[in-house]
């Protein structure tokens, strides 16, 4: 058992003016939904982006109403140019993958529950956490720079594959200032998430209450716990990769950049660089990222589906050792980004070895979640179907890696939309409906309100349908050869296809506009919503034994003694069928944790 008598979070007392309680606030839970607000100004961006693509994509000579305001030279008569779509998607990637799916996930909700969780009055370093989210916001504020300098944000995707993205203006549009905003707001935001992990774990190791052993620490502050152990080694990875790159931008130096490269009839002054090490640094921090963005959803939505069966998961334990399978693996997995690099073929298979291997926890993870339905009595909400529709997107996501991990099928497969079906379903929608499942399960504790939970569910079905018309058809379209980042479709061969581009964006512009549902839901709720009971659904874990939404120090004044597992359901007390974690009342337990 853990005893915190001699740690204690950095105390400070209630905040009393506007500005230090709701702006530079040291409260973990403002910071928590400081981190929540920003990620949903930044899917209010990078949703309306993926429209305009698609829009573009459907109707290629299109003249989507306003475009031209976005950028001088993109946009002539309010029709994209090809280089105008790569920017366009090379933000909408930027801002999903790293302000959406990394922000709300783990920095959003990490930060509100973590010291909760753990029977804490707040994180360990109360400065430090007001300078991750602050930090993380002048990284988003930078990026959204890059859409008012000279020729626009750049164009070289996500992935920024040097070594176009090295050396210039020389090498075309959007490779220039574009490229310097877009590295030095990454390395920015890898600060703000270096400052947040290097809060969550001490937090986890060593504030937990009296009696909070770490195999009684509920699933999702495992996930974050695992999730800030992968952000403190990959995040330091990309951060002076960005720095390099910059280097190159603006110092002359030489990176990424080979010698004896010629560009439009120049022959660069560069020498010595390697094109391939921009490759290795980025995705040896890409493929982690992938799972800072899916974990902290396994864990969330683990713990929804708990509270709504009623009974614990078949094993807590191998629940918690396949996330941290998954974080170590992740990273001996990086190479089956670069199997089309020019990799020597015993490195292929190398990589390919522990890809297939990652599937395995993946796969434990989704039967005991399966598995531990069965027999139960489960209540459909809004929270519980969102989990749910999280465990059929993971692995019909996961089904398709299977065909990426062999070298000699992802070689043909590797640049068509194929991969952007795989990496959506895995990463991108699976994460957020794991933050969906949370907003709708944590939204009473957060704001004190409840939900409408009838449109919540209506909002579950239409964007899970919804997803499934987007993305699985795009399975068809790689397989039949359609290169992903092509904005036409000239080739004689992907004329039959443009019907099938026009039906996903069809799905796209719905889905989309299905979302605003929910934005409806979430405001009308948070001002007008019907109050919040302490414990709306019977959870036994210590966000469910204070009030809704928490006192400043969370347990007010008390100090906090567990005495049971976090998931007591099926048991007889005075309460029902659970048991309270912090109640010591002494009941025959189940599954109980030394």
């Amino acid at each position: 058992m853990h005893d915190t008598s001699a740690h204690a979070a950095a105390h400070h007392g209630p905040p009393t003016s506007f500005i230090r309680k709701h702006i530079f606030s040291l409260d973990h839970k403002v910071i928590g939904k400081q981190y929540y607000g920003l990620g949903l100004a930044a899917v209010l961006i990078g949703m309306p982006l993926s429209w305009i693509m698609r829009i573009h994509l459907g109707w290629t000579n299109y003249a989507i109403p306003g475009l031209h305001l976005l950028s001088k030279t993109g946009a002539p008569g309010d029709v994209m140019t090809p280089e105008y779509y790569l920017q366009v998607m090379t933000m909408h990637a930027t801002f999903m993958v790293f302000f959406v799916l990394t922000v709300a996930p783990f920095a959003a909700f990490g930060n509100f529950f973590i010291p909760i969780h753990t029977g804490a009055e707040d994180m360990p370093f109360p400065h430090f956490n007001m300078m991750s989210f602050w930090t993380t916001f002048v990284a988003f504020c930078v990026m959204l720079l890059s859409f008012f300098v000279g020729d626009g944000p750049t164009l070289g995707g996500w992935t920024q594959y040097a070594p176009l993205s090295a050396l210039g203006s020389v090498a075309g549009p959007g490779q220039g200032s574009g490229v310097v905003i877009w590295a030095t707001s990454l390395a920015i935001f890898c600060v703000g998430q270096l400052f947040g992990a290097l809060n969550f774990i001490p937090n986890i190791l060593d504030l937990r209450c009296k009696g909070m052993s770490m195999w009684r620490l509920p699933l999702p502050t495992w996930a974050w716990f695992i999730t800030s152990c992968m952000g403190l080694t990959s995040f330091s990875v990309l951060m002076p990769a960005c720095i390099l790159l910059i280097l190159d931008h603006v110092a002359g130096t030489s990176f990424f950049v080979a010698s004896n490269l010629v560009i439009n009839d120049q022959l660069q002054p560069h020498s010595g660089g390697s094109t391939l090490l921009w490759q290795h640094l980025f995705w040896f921090f890409g493929h982690p990222e992938v799972y800072i963005a899916i974990v902290p959803g396994m864990g969330i939505i683990s713990h929804v589906l708990i509270t709504n069966m009623r009974k614990p998961m078949l094993s807590h334990r191998v629940l918690v050792y396949s996330m941290g399978a998954l974080a170590v693996l992740s990273y001996m997995v990086y190479g089956h980004h670069m199997f089309v690099s020019g990799m020597n073929p015993f490195s292929s298979m190398l990589f390919s070895f522990p890809t297939l291997l990652i599937t395995i926890p993946s796969t434990i993870i989704v039967l005991i979640q399966i598995g531990s339905l069965y027999g139960a009595k489960i209540r459909i909400n809004s929270a519980s179907l969102f989990a749910l529709g999280f465990i059929s997107l993971f692995i019909t996501g996961g089904v398709s890696g299977f065909f990426l991990a062999q070298p000699s099928i992802q070689i043909l497969l590797h640049a068509t939309y194929f991969v952007v079906a795989h990496f959506h379903f895995t990463m991108a929608i699976a994460a957020i409906f794991g933050i969906f499942s949370g907003t709708y399960f944590w939204f009473p504790k957060m704001w004190g309100r409840m939900m409408n939970d009838t449109l919540g569910k209506v909002h579950f079905w239409l964007s899970f349908i919804g997803v499934y018309a987007i993305f699985m058809p795009m399975h068809y379209l790689g397989l039949a050869g359609n290169v992903r980042r092509y904005q036409a479709f000239v080739v004689d061969y992907m004329q039959p296809l443009v019907g099938v581009h026009q039906f996903i964006t069809i799905a796209a512009l719905f889905t989309g506009a299905v979302q605003f549902i929910f934005l409806y839901n979430f405001f009308h709720s948070a001002y007008w919503g019907e109050p919040a009971p302490d414990n709306p659904w019977q959870g036994t874990s210590l966000e469910w034994s204070i009030p809704s939404p928490p006192p400043h120090d969370n347990f007010g004044g008390r100090h906090v003694v567990v005495y049971h597992d976090p998931y007591q359901y099926g048991v007889q007390s005075s309460t029902g069928d659970y048991v309270m974690q912090d109640s010591p009342e002494q009941v025959k337990t189940i599954n109980e944790e030394p």
